[in-house]
């Protein structure tokens, strides 16, 4: 299954749920979420720094991924950012295939 990593910076209005519920709370949120999705939650952190809140799921397509994006984002408590994660593996095939490519001003 494909492995994803979400990003979330939490809005004021997050920032008060958060306040009012705790992280284990959000994490049981989450937890529901993706498995809504027919998906797994591996981890989840609450970080300093620009993002708030690090999430990595097993999904079964991208389309669950934006999925998931699409109706965190759209409840208005965070700000989402999904980053496609490739395994080793996936990196060989994609290093066997040929590609045309000629870079700027060749």
């Amino acid at each position: 299954m494909p492995k994803y990593l979400v990003k979330a910076t939490l809005t004021v209005d997050g920032l008060k749920g958060l306040l009012k519920e705790g992280g284990t709370a959000r994490r049981e949120v989450v937890e529901r979420l993706v498995q809504s999705l027919g998906g797994q939650v591996e981890s989840m952190n609450w970080a300093f720094g620009g993002d708030d809140v690090y999430v990595m799921v097993d999904l079964p397509s991208n389309v669950s991924a934006a999925a998931m994006g699409l109706v965190t984002s759209a409840a208005g408590g965070v700000h989402t950012s999904t980053v496609v994660l490739l395994t080793p593996e996936e990196i060989d095939e994609a290093v066997r295939q040929k590609a045309e490519y000629r870079a700027p001003g060749d």
